[in-house]
């Protein structure tokens, strides 16, 4: 049982290791300045390939229920995190993202009974504590609407998470996130054009290359690993990992383009792992039953989290991968 376990840890925490390579791609090979393009072709082709796959749409109350989650976990919660990535420095958003966890596990313990102990507030608060030590810079200014907006993508996302839990879903864990990416990349696709105009008239082969490494690594073979760990883990023990997010994007940042890690980042990056690691420990695998329906709203919240929160912010040049 722990060897299966641990092995669902593993694998489930390649999808934030993948997806902080994301800020790696973004600089090198898409556009500068398009995050909100980033998104939606992210996550619209990942969702019909999905849909496709399947061959499944939603019935019955899952039509508006799709329609929620993906406004939860996609389209509002990147809207909101475009507006803090571009009004804040990316640490500081970075590191008000990091409460993600803590969000999750007072939701969890209101609409899904799931005790919230010490222990848990204790490990999110260490979790915090190690991303501003790894992404935070002295003298970052704060900005009262960008700090909202920062705030309010991680509750967005985190309520996401604990309603696709709460839901369930009758249909395949695949179709049901194919749902959410493609509702929710509907719900960005006006937003982008207003903010951002209409897509380049011309994309280079590199740039071809960085979208689609998005849309098949980054969304649909990362979701395929993060919804299978969300069958079989608590929400609060899975939203953790996404701490792993900008623990990658530092790292990859420093192999590949010979960025300086300093003594308060390696600092940091231990205590995320041990943070990760106490989270691991401390959670209870949920019965199969109550796993593995509701799995797919949380595999598409938690994972825009962590992918989304790398490509707006690294439009700003070097920011967060959280």
């Amino acid at each position: 049982m722990l060897r299966n376990r641990l092995g669902v840890i593993l694998l489930t925490a390649l999808a934030p290791a993948i997806w902080g390579t994301t800020y790696l791609v973004t600089t090198e090979l898409l556009p500068p300045g398009r995050p909100l393009l980033a998104g939606v072709l992210r996550a619209l082709p990942a969702g019909l390939l999905l849909i496709a796959f399947t061959r499944q749409l939603p019935k019955g109350h899952w039509w508006w229920r799709a329609f929620v989650l993906g406004a939860l976990n996609i389209g509002g919660f990147f809207a909101l995190l475009f507006v803090a990535a571009y009004r804040l420095p990316g640490g500081v958003a970075a590191t008000i993202g990091a409460v993600q966890p803590l969000l999750v596990a007072v939701l969890s313990s209101g609409l899904l009974g799931q005790r919230l102990t010490l222990r848990t507030v204790l490990t999110g608060l260490a979790g915090v504590a190690g991303v501003s030590l790894l992404v935070l810079r002295a003298g970052a200014r704060l900005d009262g609407l960008g700090v909202a907006a920062a705030l309010g993508s991680a509750l967005v996302m985190a309520t996401g998470v604990v309603l696709g839990k709460r839901w369930g879903s009758p249909a395949p864990l695949l179709a049901t996130t194919g749902w959410q990416l493609v509702a929710g990349g509907l719900l960005l696709l006006p937003v982008m054009w207003l903010v951002e105009g209409p897509p380049p008239a011309h994309l280079t082969g590199a740039n071809l290359l960085g979208y689609g490494y998005l849309t098949l690594v980054g969304a649909a073979l990362s979701y395929g690993l993060w919804f299978r760990g969300l069958s079989r883990l608590v929400p609060t023990q899975v939203s953790f990992l996404g701490l792993l997010s900008p623990l990658v994007a530092t790292l990859a940042g420093w192999l590949a383009l010979g960025q300086e890690l300093t003594p308060a980042q390696l600092l940091g990056g231990l205590i995320i792992l041990g943070s990760l690691a106490a989270a691991q420990l401390g959670a209870r695998t949920p019965a199969a039953s109550a796993g593995a329906a509701g799995a797919a709203g949380s595999a598409t919240s938690t994972a825009s989290m962590s992918g989304a929160s790398t490509r707006v912010a690294s439009a700003k040049s070097f920011t967060e991968g959280a």
